[in-house]
């Protein structure tokens, strides 16, 4: 595979999540961030801290990328839910080095 240059905020993102590591995870949002996922969406550092428990930890998630451009990430998702590995968009609005929004779709 070709290597992907990503921002500094994306990979740390990645590598957080594939480490399972709550702490470094919630530390790529900066504050009053917004995630929207699965239909709902998280604001502020409690609600994002629990999607992040919920949604990447305990299902073990592992995020592979396949492509980025502009502020889109497709990457595979796999881990311990039905149906993996999945595509997904991971669209990232990022200021001074932190995720401030991050809207993650099927695709």
């Amino acid at each position: 595979m070709d290597y992907i240059t990503l921002p500094q905020a994306v990979e740390n993102f990645i590598a957080a999540t594939n480490a399972h590591d709550v702490n470094a995870l919630a530390a790529v949002f900066g504050d009053g961030a917004t995630v929207r996922d699965d239909g709902t969406t998280y604001v502020g550092e409690t609600e994002i801290r629990e999607w992040i428990q919920v949604h990447l930890i305990n299902p073990k998630i592992v995020i592979t990328p396949t492509s980025f451009a502009g502020d889109r990430l497709v990457a595979s998702g796999d881990g311990e839910f039905p149906g993996g590995p999945l595509s997904f968009a991971f669209v990232f609005d990022i200021k001074d080095d932190q995720v401030t929004d991050l809207t993650i779709d099927p695709v």
